[in-house]
């Protein structure tokens, strides 16, 4: 496919990474010529420097034959205008847009994006994809990741595991045998600076940092075997009611069991339009590091604090607070991604990284044939992939033990006919089949040989 990406931020660049890697015909175009430069550098990609927005940058750019267009700028009128003049002035068939402003997504003007008006296909909103992320942390707040798959059938979750974990020196061959009926897998293990994907010897150790792919029925189950235990949430503290927060805020309100939820703003036009919004709600307004604050919203006995302003920092250090005043789990959310290494000795328990959700939902939805969906773990490490196993990949028919999976890769389930299935080594996989890999960045190309399919699927 030729596909241009404008924006060569980080959700631009790490877009057009992904797919340049699947051998489609990439242009980014950016006004920044370093970050042009940067991109055409570092992937296999073409560059134009200039406004997406312009008819005559989109056409250097090649859109009169492009199949698609994802405005992913900074800006969301330059993102609307993009596909705009890509659709009527270069007829490109697809458009997809990174929209921020929540006004631009009520459903009183979803009309607005029709094909007579502006003809945008997909609309990516990052606050919406934050706040699911936020969401998920909480369901699960034993695990610092999670990742749904598989039409929400399975998940991925990791877990840190501690001194008085069960399980561990426990070769995972032995596990699998004592735990037979648990529909999980150990796909990645990260063991000081080093992740890996385990032998079918290999042991857990104290401190290890583990990737588990799993069913969701499954998934409390296999946090109880690694000595977690998922405590309900009933009070939470959210500190930041911009766009994230404020949603988060809603959608926590409408779960059953009705949780608690107090919030803390610092600018009080903000805290006001908050306070009106919310039903059950309390808003207060200052600094959410100030100490006498947290203790105001109750933070010693909050279940949870979300820190979602729009500062990293902020959310870090009023992390660290609000542990220090006792609250039990932290999430934060963090665009710099020099400062998540920072989150375990700083005693965060999860990092929620904006750009990582972006990218990732906007590749669900571009996604044809063989790849549904992609997860990036760290700092572009390691992804899993969820792919379609086609009648022309080396995956059809073949028996799991019979693949020759890179070092750096694992299977970690399957989903058959809406069924989920634990992998085995005598799994025959089908043509239909949903398959989730976790694969180390090196090994991405071999992966992606094993799930080749004819052109005619792109």
């Amino acid at each position: 496919m030729k596909i241009i990406v404008c924006g060569a931020g980080q959700v631009g660049w790490q877009i057009a990474r992904h797919l340049a890697r699947e051998s489609n015909d990439i242009t980014i175009v950016d006004t920044d010529p370093a970050l042009v430069r940067r991109a055409t550098d570092s992937l296999d990609v073409q560059g134009v420097t200039g406004f997406a927005s312009h008819p005559d940058v989109l056409k250097a750019a090649g859109a009169a034959d492009a199949d698609m267009l994802i405005a992913a700028t900074h800006s969301d009128e330059v993102n609307m205008v993009t596909c705009q003049v890509a659709h009527s002035v270069f007829d490109v068939t697809r458009t997809i847009a990174r929209l921020r402003e929540e006004s631009y997504q009520l459903a009183e003007f979803s009309g607005l994006f029709r094909r007579a008006h502006l003809p945008i296909d997909v609309i990516i909103s990052p606050e919406r994809e934050v706040s699911r992320a936020a969401l998920q942390r909480l369901d699960h707040p034993a695990a610092f990741d999670i990742a749904e798959f598989m039409e929400g059938r399975a998940l991925l979750a990791g877990v840190v595991l501690d001194d008085d974990c069960p399980v561990l020196n426990t070769p995972l061959r032995q596990l699998t045998e004592l735990f037979s009926t648990l529909r999980a897998v150990v796909v990645g293990v990260r063991r000081g600076k080093r992740l890996f994907a385990p032998e079918p010897e290999d042991q857990l150790f104290s401190g290890d940092a583990v990737h588990v792919f799993a069913a969701r029925e499954d998934v409390a189950r296999m946090l109880e075997i690694f000595g977690k235990r998922e405590a309900r949430i009933r009070r939470v503290v959210v500190i930041g009611a911009g766009n994230v927060g404020l949603s988060v805020a809603r959608s926590l309100e409408r779960r059953p069991g009705r949780p608690r939820i107090r919030a803390i703003e610092r600018d009080l036009a903000r805290a006001e339009i908050a306070a009106d919004a919310l039903e059950r709600t309390i808003v207060l307004n200052g600094d959410g590091m100030d100490p006498a604050l947290l203790d105001e919203a109750g933070i010693a006995d909050a279940d949870a604090v979300l820190s979602l302003t729009d500062d990293d920092r902020t959310n870090m250090l009023a992390s660290v607070r609000a542990r220090m005043a006792g609250c039990p789990l932290s999430i934060a959310l963090v665009n710099d991604a020099a400062l998540v290494e920072l989150a375990a000795p700083l005693g965060i328990d999860a990092i929620i990284n904006p750009r990582a959700t972006t990218v990732s939902s906007i590749l669900r939805h571009i996604r044809h044939g063989r790849v549904r969906s992609v997860h990036v773990i760290g700092e572009n490490e390691a992804e899993v992939i969820e792919a379609q196993v086609l009648s022309t990949s080396p995956l059809a028919g073949a028996k799991v033990r019979e693949i020759d999976f890179p070092e750096g890769a694992l299977l970690g389930g399957i989903l058959r006919k809406g069924a989920y299935v634990r992998p085995h080594g005598d799994t025959r996989l089908e043509v239909g089949d949903i398959v989730a890999i976790f694969t180390l960045s090196g090994d991405i190309p071999e992966v992606e040989q094993l799930l080749q399919v004819a052109v005619e699927y792109f």
